[in-house]
């Protein structure tokens, strides 16, 4: 086997247990972390004030999105002054749960 190959294995199998070690969200605590995400996200036909948009419904969206959402608000990397607020409130692990409860619901 060339080192090429070996490298190549090698940097596999690490990709595939880091993937492995990322931790499940326990969908009880999820649903009590909900709460706060159900005031504008919960309610059918609501609107954000200023700028006027509907805000989305978050119930059965997929799990990584919401994930990579709220970790893109906590970092700035997506910018609305309220989510930003909420997800810095967040740890990792709030936000995995939160998102193994959403994705749980039907749309």
């Amino acid at each position: 086997m060339t080192r090429l190959q070996l490298l190549g294995l090698t940097v596999a199998a690490a990709l595939l247990a880091a993937g492995n070690a990322h931790a499940a969200g326990d969908k009880a605590n999820g649903r009590k972390l909900v709460y706060t995400c159900n005031g504008c996200h919960g309610i059918d036909g609501y609107t954000n004030a200023y700028p006027d948009y509907p805000v989305p419904r978050i119930a059965g969206q997929n799990e990584q999105y919401i994930i990579n959402a709220l970790h893109g608000y906590k970092s700035g990397d997506r910018t609305h002054p309220t989510m930003m607020a909420q997800a810095q409130s967040l740890s990792d692990q709030d936000i995995e749960d939160i998102a193994a409860y959403l994705s749980s619901l039907a749309k």
